[in-house]
């Protein structure tokens, strides 16, 4: 990546690895949830444009390879989970709502080819993946568990056994999560 038009700074986005993937593991069994009305077929359609999607990015690699792309594409991604959260919370259940949501994420599953490609790139010096993949490894460990634990405390401290019931209170911490990844993926490049 040369003549960038962005700086990259690493220990803001080894911070955003860590609640990026703690977002994964808060986030990883509500899928089952919010995806229950859908018939089997969709996931065959979307995959099909996932795939279609992911080949026409990788003809973009060599324009889209740089620092300014990667921020913008992660912020682009972070922004539609940020909605899908949203949309969630004022729209929790039924058929419409996981439709949008398995779309939503499937858009962002586009670029998840790229985005670990990309960020190879960016690091000057190759100690670094061992912080990114580390941060990445711990914050998923730590999503499991506080999701875990959030599951039992509301079974069992607050009487509430509805999966849908769960998955909705659930996202309030999504919420707060990806406000959180926004801020560190914000503060990982600077324009310059």
């Amino acid at each position: 990546m040369h003549n960038e038009s962005y700086r990259f700074f690493p220990r803001s986005f080894i911070k955003y690895k860590f609640f990026n993937s703690f977002f994964l593991g808060l986030s990883v069994g509500s899928i089952f949830t919010i995806y229950a009305p859908l018939k089997p077929s969709i996931y065959s359609i979307g995959g099909i444009f996932l795939a279609i999607g992911m080949l026409l990015i990788a003809r973009l690699y060599t324009k889209i390879m740089t620092v300014e792309y990667f921020y913008k594409i992660s912020l682009f991604v972070e922004l539609v989970i940020l909605s899908l959260v949203l949309f969630y919370l004022f729209r929790p259940y039924g058929y419409a709502t996981a439709l949008f949501v398995y779309v939503g994420y499937q858009t962002t599953f586009v670029f998840g080819s790229y985005l670990v490609r990309a960020e190879t790139v960016i690091g000057k010096k190759r100690k670094i993946y061992t912080f990114f993949d580390t941060a990445k490894q711990l914050g998923y460990l730590f999503g499991l568990a506080l999701s875990f634990g959030f599951y039992q405390l509301l079974e069992s401290g607050f009487d509430i056994a509805k999966n849908s019931d769960k998955v909705y209170a659930l996202h309030f911490l999504l919420l707060f999560c990806q406000v959180i990844i926004l801020y560190f993926l914000v503060r990982s490049f600077k324009r310059v």
